[in-house]
């Protein structure tokens, strides 16, 4: 079962995807993790992404899908893959497609678990910590048990980080929609994606998950 898994930050993926390879005994294969091993490993690959990496410049798509044909072709995605940030773009989905077919394997079905982005920005702009000792609080899924105080040190001195604040979150969100798009279009056309309510428990989006992946 080879599989691509969507969805915006926040959204439950990386919840998801520990219950995927735990159940289906498949890689989580994400391009951090990619990049990191052949860096790691001193591959040739490898090497030429950290060349770019050390510089703040973006990594090619050359090298991006370079690394990930080598790991597509290690032993332990025999009985199957879990992509997780991988393809961005079109044109990396269309490099995929045609490294599977050089490997012969192909995607079997893409999940992208969906979730409102206003829910999502409650979610990811929820966060806050306490300036006097760092201990950290949601404002709907750990709250204060006092509004106001902290529970470590009784502090009132609290602040967000700027990747927290709603409208950092709300621009990210958006580039994550746009870039989106296109690559569920690209899979939608193939008949591939499926679209679940992550919205719900996390045990309910799991059944889910599996109808798809046992439906395959």
């Amino acid at each position: 079962m080879n599989l691509i898994l969507m969805g915006l930050p926040g959204a439950g993926k990386g919840t998801q995807a520990e219950r995927i390879i735990d159940a289906y005994a498949i890689p989580h294969i994400s391009t951090g993790d990619m990049f990191r091993e052949a860096m790691k490993n001193e591959t040739a690959l490898g090497l030429e992404a950290k060349s770019f990496m050390d510089k703040g410049a973006l990594v090619p798509d050359s090298v991006t899908n370079g690394i990930v044909k080598e790991r597509l072709a290690e032993p332990d995605t025999k009985k199957g893959f879990l992509l997780d940030g991988f393809p961005r773009t079109i044109d990396q989905a269309e490099a995929l497609d045609a490294m599977l077919k050089d490997l012969d394997k192909k995607v079997d079905a893409v999940i992208n678990i969906d979730v409102d982005p206003t829910i999502l920005v409650d979610r990811l702009s929820g966060r806050f910590i306490c300036r006097d000792c760092g201990a950290t609080y949601h404002k709907v899924f750990n709250p204060t048990k006092v509004e106001g105080t902290c529970d470590r040190c009784g502090g009132h001195n609290f602040y967000q980080r700027d990747d927290d604040k709603p409208e950092t979150v709300k621009n990210r969100l958006s580039v994550n929609i746009e870039q989106g798009a296109p690559i569920l279009r690209f899979y939608e056309e193939q008949g591939l994606v499926h679209t679940i309510d992550g919205n719900r428990e996390i045990d309910d989006v799991f059944k889910d998950v599996q109808s798809i992946i046992d439906a395959e």
